[in-house]
């Protein structure tokens, strides 16, 4: 038997060591293999080391499996009145589960309480999974408000909660 997945919003000690898993991995597929905090990116770096003054302004969940932490996803404002998708990462070992549905609900339902019209994100494309998973969560894909290449971006209504 498998213990439950829960999601809650964030305590800090839980979401460093995700976030730090989440930029070493989007490192080393974007081909700059990188092996510590201290070799990530400024910006990078700074979600690591102080999530809480990173992430100040935006609404943050953990996902938590038999007291362990697993997952994570931040929610940030857009200019355009939506909420955008960020961070959003399970663990390895820990997928297939469905929690990473279970954090993306959490988005929905919080731009849902927010009066945000929209949840919107940004996927590489090279994370097919992700974007298929998003896909099915009702997101489709739009022009790219990013101009980095390689990015998939995609939104949906609130209301297809």
């Amino acid at each position: 038997m498998t213990a439950e997945t829960t999601v809650s919003r964030w305590r800090d000690q839980a979401l460093a060591p995700l976030l730090l898993a989440y930029h070493l991995r989007t490192e080393a597929e974007k081909g700059v293999a990188v092996s510590a905090v201290g070799d990530l990116p400024p910006r990078y770096r700074a979600e690591v080391l102080d999530p809480r003054a990173a992430f100040a302004a935006d609404a943050v969940w953990v996902a938590e499996t038999g007291g362990t932490a697993v997952g994570c996803v931040v929610a940030s404002a857009s200019d355009d009145g939506s909420l955008e998708v960020k961070r959003l990462w399970v663990d390895p070992a820990g997928r297939g589960r469905g929690t990473a549905k279970a954090l993306v609900g959490a988005v929905l339902g919080h731009a849902a309480d927010t009066g945000a019209a929209s949840v919107r994100l940004s996927v590489w494309q090279w994370r097919q999974d992700a974007v298929g998973l998003y896909e099915r969560l009702g997101f489709v894909r739009v022009d790219s408000w990013d101009d980095r290449p390689g990015l998939v971006c995609m939104t949906r209504p609130t209301t297809n909660s």
